[in-house]
């Protein structure tokens, strides 16, 4: 008797975010460098800059540039998705990877998200919940029509799966 495997293919997503995204990590990155250098710059110049909080000051401007110089490529490089009849597939993360298989099967929802400098670049977000205690499964840095795509793309093929995602 042969058994037939009903596991998942495990292989890497095969498409890429969009290349704005690029645009949207710098921007987020340095929009922290600043959030933490603006409080440093003005306590400095009120208290008559003593030099440790220069220094602080100088690293936290370095860092932040240096963040959106470098990080941006890396997540790029990395970040990939995909939906097959079978599953939504993502890869994300620079430090910690995390690839995550969702069953189309478990899927709950699907959600698209635009945040205002998201917006600007015409990007979107598409969240995926899932009936997993893992959470849901974001893709993060789509063109804002491809989003929109793919929410449509993955509502008609759970409602087209036979389950009820729990």
């Amino acid at each position: 008797m042969q058994t037939v495997s009903t596991a998942l293919p495990l292989r890497p997503p095969a498409h890429r975010v969009d290349p704005r995204a690029r645009t949207w990590w710098r921007l987020r990155g340095l929009g922290v460098a600043a959030v933490v250098a603006v409080p440093q710059l003005v306590v400095a110049l009120v208290l008559g800059g003593p030099g440790w909080l220069w220094g602080t000051l100088v690293a936290t401007v370095v860092m932040g540039v240096g963040y959106a110089a470098v990080v941006p490529e890396i997540l790029f490089r990395i970040h990939r998705w995909e939906i097959t009849d079978e599953a939504v597939y993502t890869l994300s993360g620079w430090l910690v990877r995390e690839w995550r298989i969702a069953p189309i099967s478990r899927v709950q929802t699907v959600d698209t998200e635009h945040g205002p400098l998201q917006q600007v670049l015409g990007l979107a977000s598409v969240t995926v919940t899932t009936a997993s205690a893992r959470g849901p499964v974001s893709i993060r840095g789509l063109a804002t029509a491809e989003a929109h795509e793919l929410a449509r793309q993955l509502t008609e093929t759970t409602q087209a799966t036979p389950g009820d995602a729990t």
